[in-house]
Protein backbone atom coordinates (compact mmCIF):
# COMPACT_ATOMS: atom_id res chain seq x y z
CA UNK A 1 0.00 0.00 0.00
CA UNK A 2 3.05 2.07 -0.35
CA UNK A 3 2.11 5.52 -1.48
CA UNK A 4 4.60 9.38 -1.58
CA UNK A 5 3.57 12.26 -0.68
CA UNK A 6 5.27 15.60 1.16
CA UNK A 7 4.59 15.53 5.01
CA UNK A 8 1.94 17.92 6.29
CA UNK A 9 1.73 17.01 9.55
CA UNK A 10 3.73 14.91 11.65
CA UNK A 11 5.01 10.90 11.60
CA UNK A 12 2.60 8.47 13.32
CA UNK A 13 -0.68 10.23 14.61
CA UNK A 14 -1.76 9.83 18.78
CA UNK A 15 -4.79 10.15 20.23
CA UNK A 16 -4.73 13.43 22.16
CA UNK A 17 -7.26 12.94 24.44
CA UNK A 18 -5.95 9.30 26.47
CA UNK A 19 -9.58 7.79 25.80
CA UNK A 20 -10.41 4.61 24.16
CA UNK A 21 -10.17 4.98 19.97
CA UNK A 22 -13.08 4.49 17.98
CA UNK A 23 -13.49 1.75 15.30
CA UNK A 24 -12.27 4.83 12.66
CA UNK A 25 -9.29 5.68 14.53
CA UNK A 26 -7.91 2.33 15.45
CA UNK A 27 -8.56 1.35 11.14
CA UNK A 28 -6.53 5.16 10.75
CA UNK A 29 -3.70 3.99 12.75
CA UNK A 30 -3.57 0.51 10.79
CA UNK A 31 -4.11 1.96 7.54
CA UNK A 32 -1.18 4.69 8.42
CA UNK A 33 1.17 2.04 9.66
CA UNK A 34 0.93 -0.26 6.20
CA UNK A 35 1.69 2.58 4.04
CA UNK A 36 4.23 4.21 6.41
CA UNK A 37 5.86 1.15 8.21
CA UNK A 38 5.04 -1.40 4.95
CA UNK A 39 3.52 -3.44 7.85
CA UNK A 40 1.31 -5.79 6.97
CA UNK A 41 -2.91 -4.76 7.42
CA UNK A 42 -3.59 -8.54 8.92
CA UNK A 43 -0.75 -8.51 11.67
CA UNK A 44 -1.27 -5.17 12.79
CA UNK A 45 -5.15 -5.15 12.67
CA UNK A 46 -5.29 -8.49 14.90
CA UNK A 47 -2.78 -7.16 17.29
CA UNK A 48 -4.93 -3.99 17.47
CA UNK A 49 -7.80 -5.82 18.34
CA UNK A 50 -6.64 -7.27 20.50
CA UNK A 51 -5.07 -4.42 22.94
CA UNK A 52 -8.39 -2.17 22.26
CA UNK A 53 -11.87 -2.70 24.23
CA UNK A 54 -13.97 -2.69 21.19
CA UNK A 55 -17.26 -3.24 21.35
CA UNK A 56 -18.19 -6.76 18.44
CA UNK A 57 -19.92 -4.35 16.43
CA UNK A 58 -16.94 -2.42 16.27
CA UNK A 59 -14.36 -4.58 16.10
CA UNK A 60 -16.55 -5.23 12.70
CA UNK A 61 -16.69 -1.98 11.05
CA UNK A 62 -12.71 -1.59 12.09
CA UNK A 63 -11.97 -4.42 10.11
CA UNK A 64 -14.07 -3.40 7.72
CA UNK A 65 -12.66 -0.25 6.90
CA UNK A 66 -9.05 -1.77 7.12
CA UNK A 67 -9.60 -4.20 4.32
CA UNK A 68 -12.52 -2.49 2.36
CA UNK A 69 -9.84 0.41 1.98
CA UNK A 70 -6.51 -1.73 0.97
CA UNK A 71 -9.21 -3.28 -1.48
CA UNK A 72 -10.18 -0.49 -3.24
CA UNK A 73 -7.19 1.73 -3.13
CA UNK A 74 -6.41 2.77 -6.87
CA UNK A 75 -10.42 3.48 -7.01
CA UNK A 76 -10.45 5.81 -3.81
CA UNK A 77 -7.62 7.46 -5.15
CA UNK A 78 -8.70 8.17 -8.73
CA UNK A 79 -11.69 9.69 -6.33
CA UNK A 80 -9.48 11.81 -4.67
CA UNK A 81 -7.74 13.24 -7.00
CA UNK A 82 -9.71 16.24 -8.41
CA UNK A 83 -9.94 17.36 -4.82
CA UNK A 84 -6.22 17.05 -3.71
CA UNK A 85 -4.71 18.40 -7.38
CA UNK A 86 -5.55 22.21 -6.39
CA UNK A 87 -3.24 21.98 -3.40
CA UNK A 88 0.63 22.95 -3.56
CA UNK A 89 0.94 20.18 -0.71
CA UNK A 90 -0.01 16.67 -0.61
CA UNK A 91 -1.33 16.00 3.13
CA UNK A 92 0.74 13.92 5.74
CA UNK A 93 -0.18 10.38 5.47
CA UNK A 94 -2.27 10.02 8.54
CA UNK A 95 -4.42 12.75 6.48
CA UNK A 96 -4.77 11.11 3.34
CA UNK A 97 -5.39 7.84 4.99
CA UNK A 98 -8.30 9.38 7.12
CA UNK A 99 -9.70 10.69 3.45
CA UNK A 100 -9.60 7.05 2.22
CA UNK A 101 -11.30 5.49 4.33
CA UNK A 102 -14.24 7.89 4.79
CA UNK A 103 -14.29 7.76 1.00
CA UNK A 104 -14.50 4.20 1.09
CA UNK A 105 -17.40 4.23 3.61
CA UNK A 106 -18.82 7.39 1.38
CA UNK A 107 -18.75 5.54 -1.99
CA UNK A 108 -18.64 1.64 -0.91
CA UNK A 109 -20.68 1.06 2.36
CA UNK A 110 -24.61 1.29 1.81
CA UNK A 111 -25.29 1.05 6.04
CA UNK A 112 -23.34 4.42 7.13
CA UNK A 113 -24.82 7.81 6.45
CA UNK A 114 -23.14 10.22 4.56
CA UNK A 115 -23.13 12.47 7.09
CA UNK A 116 -21.98 10.09 9.47
CA UNK A 117 -18.81 9.27 7.92
CA UNK A 118 -18.08 13.33 7.41
CA UNK A 119 -18.77 14.43 10.82
CA UNK A 120 -16.66 11.57 12.94
CA UNK A 121 -13.39 12.48 9.87
CA UNK A 122 -13.47 15.83 10.52
CA UNK A 123 -13.66 15.37 14.35
CA UNK A 124 -11.05 12.93 14.67
CA UNK A 125 -8.87 15.70 11.80
CA UNK A 126 -9.88 18.35 14.64
CA UNK A 127 -8.22 16.38 17.50
CA UNK A 128 -5.35 15.39 15.11
CA UNK A 129 -3.98 18.25 13.63
CA UNK A 130 -5.31 21.71 13.50
CA UNK A 131 -8.27 23.82 12.64
CA UNK A 132 -6.85 23.79 8.50
CA UNK A 133 -6.65 20.02 8.58
CA UNK A 134 -10.24 19.96 9.17
CA UNK A 135 -11.45 22.24 7.12
CA UNK A 136 -9.54 20.21 4.48
CA UNK A 137 -11.11 17.27 5.27
CA UNK A 138 -14.72 18.44 5.33
CA UNK A 139 -14.44 20.30 1.91
CA UNK A 140 -12.79 17.57 0.32
CA UNK A 141 -15.72 14.83 1.82
CA UNK A 142 -18.30 17.22 1.23
CA UNK A 143 -17.27 16.96 -2.16
CA UNK A 144 -17.16 13.76 -2.87
CA UNK A 145 -20.17 12.73 -1.59
CA UNK A 146 -22.05 15.25 -4.04
CA UNK A 147 -19.83 13.92 -6.93
CA UNK A 148 -19.33 10.24 -5.87
CA UNK A 149 -17.56 7.56 -8.43
CA UNK A 150 -16.16 9.83 -11.06
CA UNK A 151 -16.69 8.66 -14.74
CA UNK A 152 -13.48 6.55 -16.40
CA UNK A 153 -12.88 7.99 -19.77
CA UNK A 154 -14.37 6.29 -22.42
CA UNK A 155 -10.65 6.36 -24.22
CA UNK A 156 -8.60 4.73 -22.00
CA UNK A 157 -6.92 1.56 -22.30
CA UNK A 158 -8.40 -1.87 -20.95
CA UNK A 159 -6.04 -2.08 -18.51
CA UNK A 160 -6.20 1.38 -16.83
CA UNK A 161 -9.79 1.46 -16.94
CA UNK A 162 -9.75 -1.91 -15.14
CA UNK A 163 -7.57 -0.75 -12.86
CA UNK A 164 -9.27 1.96 -11.88
CA UNK A 165 -12.77 0.44 -11.55
CA UNK A 166 -11.91 -2.66 -9.76
CA UNK A 167 -8.62 -1.10 -8.03
CA UNK A 168 -5.87 -3.43 -9.25
CA UNK A 169 -1.99 -2.20 -10.00
CA UNK A 170 -2.39 -1.46 -13.87
CA UNK A 171 0.68 -4.02 -14.61
CA UNK A 172 -1.15 -7.08 -12.81
CA UNK A 173 -3.75 -6.19 -15.01
CA UNK A 174 -1.81 -5.68 -18.41
CA UNK A 175 -0.53 -9.41 -17.28
CA UNK A 176 -3.82 -10.72 -17.24
CA UNK A 177 -5.24 -9.41 -20.20
CA UNK A 178 -2.21 -11.04 -22.15
CA UNK A 179 -3.18 -14.10 -20.49
CA UNK A 180 -6.63 -14.72 -19.83
CA UNK A 181 -8.11 -11.70 -22.24
CA UNK A 182 -10.05 -9.13 -21.10
CA UNK A 183 -13.32 -10.17 -19.94
CA UNK A 184 -11.67 -12.79 -17.73
CA UNK A 185 -9.71 -10.25 -16.25
CA UNK A 186 -12.53 -7.57 -15.93
CA UNK A 187 -14.42 -10.86 -14.34
CA UNK A 188 -11.51 -11.83 -11.97
CA UNK A 189 -10.64 -8.44 -10.79
CA UNK A 190 -14.08 -7.66 -9.90
CA UNK A 191 -14.39 -11.14 -7.79
CA UNK A 192 -11.08 -10.11 -5.78
CA UNK A 193 -12.81 -7.38 -4.33
CA UNK A 194 -15.53 -9.37 -2.99
CA UNK A 195 -15.47 -10.80 0.66
CA UNK A 196 -14.56 -14.45 0.89
CA UNK A 197 -17.46 -16.79 2.23
CA UNK A 198 -16.18 -19.60 5.17
CA UNK A 199 -15.97 -23.23 4.12
CA UNK A 200 -14.97 -25.53 6.57
CA UNK A 201 -12.99 -29.09 5.58
CA UNK A 202 -14.85 -31.75 7.69
CA UNK A 203 -12.52 -34.26 9.72
CA UNK A 204 -13.73 -37.40 8.15
CA UNK A 205 -12.18 -39.82 11.45
CA UNK A 206 -14.75 -37.41 13.43
CA UNK A 207 -17.66 -36.85 11.64
CA UNK A 208 -19.65 -36.57 8.50
CA UNK A 209 -21.02 -33.02 6.28
CA UNK A 210 -24.04 -34.15 6.64
CA UNK A 211 -24.15 -34.60 10.33
CA UNK A 212 -22.04 -31.29 10.63
CA UNK A 213 -24.61 -29.56 8.42
CA UNK A 214 -27.02 -30.93 10.97
CA UNK A 215 -25.46 -29.29 14.12
CA UNK A 216 -24.79 -25.63 12.18
CA UNK A 217 -28.50 -25.65 11.38
CA UNK A 218 -29.57 -26.50 14.95
CA UNK A 219 -27.71 -23.14 16.17
CA UNK A 220 -29.19 -21.44 13.33
CA UNK A 221 -26.38 -20.90 11.18
CA UNK A 222 -27.15 -21.59 7.51
CA UNK A 223 -24.92 -24.49 6.12
CA UNK A 224 -24.67 -26.57 2.96
CA UNK A 225 -22.55 -28.73 1.30
CA UNK A 226 -19.72 -27.53 -1.23
CA UNK A 227 -19.91 -27.88 -5.11
CA UNK A 228 -16.27 -28.16 -5.39
CA UNK A 229 -14.89 -30.33 -2.62
CA UNK A 230 -16.53 -33.40 -0.90
CA UNK A 231 -15.42 -33.02 2.70
CA UNK A 232 -16.49 -29.01 2.02
CA UNK A 233 -19.14 -27.05 4.16
CA UNK A 234 -19.85 -23.57 2.92
CA UNK A 235 -21.32 -21.65 5.98
CA UNK A 236 -23.66 -18.51 6.01
CA UNK A 237 -23.17 -16.00 9.22
CA UNK A 238 -21.62 -17.96 12.41
CA UNK A 239 -19.15 -15.70 13.18
CA UNK A 240 -15.73 -16.60 13.63
CA UNK A 241 -16.09 -20.56 13.26
CA UNK A 242 -12.39 -21.29 14.70
CA UNK A 243 -14.36 -19.78 18.35
CA UNK A 244 -16.74 -23.07 18.74
CA UNK A 245 -16.88 -25.82 20.31
CA UNK A 246 -16.82 -27.80 17.09
CA UNK A 247 -13.91 -26.28 16.08
CA UNK A 248 -11.96 -27.24 19.21
CA UNK A 249 -13.63 -30.81 19.04
CA UNK A 250 -11.57 -31.34 15.83
CA UNK A 251 -14.27 -32.00 13.77
CA UNK A 252 -13.63 -29.90 11.10
CA UNK A 253 -10.68 -27.08 9.58
CA UNK A 254 -10.92 -23.70 7.80
CA UNK A 255 -9.89 -23.89 4.69
CA UNK A 256 -10.74 -22.13 1.42
CA UNK A 257 -12.99 -25.00 -0.95
CA UNK A 258 -10.00 -24.81 -4.24
CA UNK A 259 -7.57 -25.31 -1.35
CA UNK A 260 -9.49 -28.50 -0.24
CA UNK A 261 -8.80 -30.09 -3.84
CA UNK A 262 -5.20 -30.15 -3.71
CA UNK A 263 -4.79 -33.19 -1.43
CA UNK A 264 -7.95 -35.03 -3.08
CA UNK A 265 -5.51 -34.70 -6.55
CA UNK A 266 -2.76 -36.01 -4.19
CA UNK A 267 -5.55 -38.81 -3.61
CA UNK A 268 -2.76 -40.38 -0.86
CA UNK A 269 -4.05 -44.00 0.34
CA UNK A 270 -3.66 -45.79 3.95
CA UNK A 271 -0.82 -47.01 4.68
CA UNK A 272 1.21 -45.22 2.20
CA UNK A 273 4.72 -42.99 3.11
CA UNK A 274 4.04 -39.36 1.60
CA UNK A 275 5.98 -36.15 1.50
CA UNK A 276 4.58 -32.68 1.73
CA UNK A 277 7.06 -30.32 1.28
CA UNK A 278 6.52 -26.67 2.16
CA UNK A 279 3.82 -28.47 4.78
CA UNK A 280 2.71 -24.99 7.33
CA UNK A 281 0.50 -23.75 8.85
CA UNK A 282 -0.44 -27.46 7.64
CA UNK A 283 -4.07 -27.10 6.33
CA UNK A 284 -2.86 -29.97 3.45
CA UNK A 285 -0.84 -31.85 5.37
CA UNK A 286 -3.62 -32.39 8.28
CA UNK A 287 -6.45 -33.30 4.93
CA UNK A 288 -3.55 -35.52 3.04
CA UNK A 289 -3.55 -37.41 6.90
CA UNK A 290 -7.60 -37.22 6.86
CA UNK A 291 -7.50 -39.08 3.34
CA UNK A 292 -5.17 -42.10 4.79
CA UNK A 293 -7.41 -42.64 7.87
CA UNK A 294 -4.67 -41.90 9.99
CA UNK A 295 -2.85 -45.01 8.76
CA UNK A 296 0.70 -44.66 7.00
CA UNK A 297 3.02 -41.49 7.37
CA UNK A 298 2.88 -38.11 6.37
CA UNK A 299 6.15 -36.03 6.91
CA UNK A 300 5.37 -32.68 6.65
CA UNK A 301 8.63 -30.27 6.02
CA UNK A 302 8.66 -26.25 6.26
CA UNK A 303 11.64 -24.07 5.97
CA UNK A 304 10.31 -21.78 9.49
CA UNK A 305 11.40 -23.99 12.37
CA UNK A 306 8.67 -21.42 14.25
CA UNK A 307 5.77 -22.91 12.26
CA UNK A 308 6.10 -26.19 12.78
CA UNK A 309 4.04 -26.14 15.79
CA UNK A 310 1.37 -24.83 13.83
CA UNK A 311 1.50 -28.21 12.27
CA UNK A 312 1.78 -29.93 14.95
CA UNK A 313 -1.14 -27.88 16.78
CA UNK A 314 -3.07 -28.92 14.07
CA UNK A 315 -2.65 -32.52 13.93
CA UNK A 316 -3.63 -32.62 17.97
CA UNK A 317 -6.67 -30.97 17.53
CA UNK A 318 -8.10 -33.26 14.45
CA UNK A 319 -6.53 -36.01 16.41
CA UNK A 320 -4.35 -37.17 13.90
CA UNK A 321 -1.12 -39.06 14.98
CA UNK A 322 0.37 -39.91 11.49
CA UNK A 323 2.14 -36.70 11.07
CA UNK A 324 5.99 -36.18 11.18
CA UNK A 325 6.93 -32.31 11.06
CA UNK A 326 9.98 -31.11 11.05
CA UNK A 327 12.21 -28.00 9.87
CA UNK A 328 13.74 -28.29 6.37
CA UNK A 329 14.49 -26.63 2.75
CA UNK A 330 12.51 -27.75 0.45
CA UNK A 331 14.83 -27.34 -2.04
CA UNK A 332 17.48 -29.60 -0.60
CA UNK A 333 15.25 -32.52 0.13
CA UNK A 334 17.71 -35.11 -1.13
CA UNK A 335 20.13 -33.47 1.77
CA UNK A 336 17.93 -34.69 4.54
CA UNK A 337 16.27 -37.81 3.14
CA UNK A 338 18.86 -39.11 0.89
CA UNK A 339 17.84 -42.89 -0.39
CA UNK A 340 14.47 -42.66 1.08
CA UNK A 341 11.37 -42.86 -1.57
CA UNK A 342 8.18 -41.64 -1.45
CA UNK A 343 4.43 -42.70 -3.04
CA UNK A 344 3.07 -39.49 -2.82
CA UNK A 345 4.80 -35.78 -2.73
CA UNK A 346 2.99 -32.64 -2.42
CA UNK A 347 4.91 -29.54 -3.21
CA UNK A 348 2.63 -26.69 -2.27
CA UNK A 349 4.81 -24.06 -3.27
CA UNK A 350 5.67 -20.95 -2.23
CA UNK A 351 4.09 -18.24 -4.89
CA UNK A 352 2.94 -14.77 -5.72
CA UNK A 353 -0.15 -15.73 -3.84
CA UNK A 354 -2.58 -13.85 -6.74
CA UNK A 355 -4.93 -16.30 -5.75
CA UNK A 356 -6.27 -15.13 -2.77
CA UNK A 357 -6.59 -11.09 -3.70
CA UNK A 358 -9.95 -11.00 -1.87
CA UNK A 359 -8.06 -12.29 1.58
CA UNK A 360 -4.95 -10.59 1.60
CA UNK A 361 -5.43 -7.17 -0.43
CA UNK A 362 -1.94 -5.77 0.43
CA UNK A 363 -0.67 -8.45 -1.97
CA UNK A 364 -1.72 -6.43 -4.76
CA UNK A 365 0.00 -3.26 -3.93
CA UNK A 366 3.19 -5.03 -2.67
CA UNK A 367 4.33 -7.19 -5.62
CA UNK A 368 6.05 -6.27 -8.68
CA UNK A 369 6.92 -8.44 -11.71
CA UNK A 370 10.36 -9.38 -10.06
CA UNK A 371 8.78 -11.19 -7.66
CA UNK A 372 6.75 -13.23 -10.50
CA UNK A 373 10.13 -14.17 -12.43
CA UNK A 374 11.73 -15.09 -9.01
CA UNK A 375 9.13 -17.01 -7.49
CA UNK A 376 8.89 -18.92 -10.90
CA UNK A 377 12.94 -19.83 -10.62
CA UNK A 378 12.23 -21.09 -6.75
CA UNK A 379 9.25 -22.72 -7.48
CA UNK A 380 10.89 -24.84 -10.38
CA UNK A 381 13.88 -26.03 -8.01
CA UNK A 382 12.21 -27.10 -5.43
CA UNK A 383 10.12 -29.06 -7.86
CA UNK A 384 13.08 -30.47 -9.30
CA UNK A 385 14.41 -31.46 -6.02
CA UNK A 386 11.38 -33.34 -4.36
CA UNK A 387 10.75 -35.18 -7.90
CA UNK A 388 13.95 -37.52 -6.92
CA UNK A 389 12.61 -38.68 -4.12
CA UNK A 390 9.18 -39.99 -5.19
CA UNK A 391 8.93 -43.79 -5.91
CA UNK A 392 8.89 -45.06 -9.55
CA UNK A 393 4.81 -45.52 -10.43
CA UNK A 394 4.04 -42.77 -7.74
CA UNK A 395 2.29 -39.28 -7.80
CA UNK A 396 3.65 -35.86 -7.20
CA UNK A 397 1.02 -33.03 -7.19
CA UNK A 398 2.23 -29.55 -7.70
CA UNK A 399 0.10 -26.52 -6.48
CA UNK A 400 0.07 -22.84 -5.98
CA UNK A 401 -2.21 -19.99 -4.90
CA UNK A 402 -2.07 -18.05 -7.34
CA UNK A 403 -3.39 -17.42 -11.62
CA UNK A 404 -0.32 -16.46 -13.08
CA UNK A 405 0.96 -19.01 -15.99
CA UNK A 406 4.30 -18.55 -15.21
CA UNK A 407 4.22 -19.41 -11.93
CA UNK A 408 2.13 -22.17 -12.48
CA UNK A 409 1.51 -24.36 -16.50
CA UNK A 410 5.31 -22.86 -17.29
CA UNK A 411 6.91 -24.10 -14.59
CA UNK A 412 5.29 -27.10 -15.12
CA UNK A 413 6.28 -27.48 -18.76
CA UNK A 414 10.24 -26.44 -17.51
CA UNK A 415 9.94 -29.36 -15.39
CA UNK A 416 8.86 -32.06 -17.98
CA UNK A 417 11.45 -30.50 -20.42
CA UNK A 418 14.22 -32.00 -17.94
CA UNK A 419 12.27 -34.76 -16.53
CA UNK A 420 11.16 -37.11 -19.18
CA UNK A 421 10.58 -39.54 -16.57
CA UNK A 422 7.86 -37.63 -15.74
CA UNK A 423 4.19 -37.26 -17.42
CA UNK A 424 1.47 -35.07 -17.09
CA UNK A 425 -1.49 -36.85 -15.41
CA UNK A 426 -3.55 -33.18 -15.93
CA UNK A 427 -3.89 -29.96 -14.36
CA UNK A 428 -6.71 -27.35 -13.44
CA UNK A 429 -6.81 -24.23 -12.99
CA UNK A 430 -9.45 -22.01 -10.76
CA UNK A 431 -10.18 -18.68 -11.18
CA UNK A 432 -11.18 -17.00 -8.45
CA UNK A 433 -14.81 -15.09 -10.15
CA UNK A 434 -15.76 -19.30 -11.11
CA UNK A 435 -17.02 -20.51 -7.64
CA UNK A 436 -16.30 -17.19 -5.51
CA UNK A 437 -13.25 -19.23 -4.14
CA UNK A 438 -9.33 -18.77 -3.78
CA UNK A 439 -7.58 -19.06 -6.86
CA UNK A 440 -5.53 -22.51 -7.22
CA UNK A 441 -3.90 -24.25 -9.67
CA UNK A 442 -3.35 -27.68 -9.08
CA UNK A 443 -1.20 -30.29 -11.85
CA UNK A 444 -0.76 -34.20 -11.04
CA UNK A 445 2.32 -35.53 -12.10
CA UNK A 446 3.20 -39.36 -12.62
CA UNK A 447 6.45 -41.04 -12.07
CA UNK A 448 6.62 -43.84 -15.04
CA UNK A 449 7.52 -47.35 -13.69
CA UNK A 450 10.86 -47.80 -13.71
CA UNK A 451 11.95 -50.38 -16.83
Amino acid sequence: MSRSGSSGGRGRPADRRGTPRSARELALDVLTRVETEGAYSNLLLNSALRREPLSPGDAALATELVYGTIQRLNTIDYILSPFLAKSSRQPAPWVRNLLRLSVYQLVFLDRIPPHAAVNEAVTIAGHRGHKGIAGLVNAVLRGVARQGMPAVPADWPASRAIAIRHSHPEWLVSRWIVQFGEAETRAMCAANNNPPHTSLRVNPLKTTPDALIGLLREQGIEAQRSGLSAAGVVVQGGGNMALTVWYEQGLFSIQDESSMLVAEAVAPEPGMKVLDCCAAPGGKTAHLAELMRDRGKVYAIDIHPHKIKLIEEQARRLGLSCIAAEAGDAAHLTEKFGDERFDRILVDAPCSGFGVIRRKPDLKWRKSEDDIRAVSRLQLEILSEAGKLLKPGGRLVYSTCTVEREENERVIERFLAGHPEYELEGARRILPHEYGTDGFFIARLHRRPAG
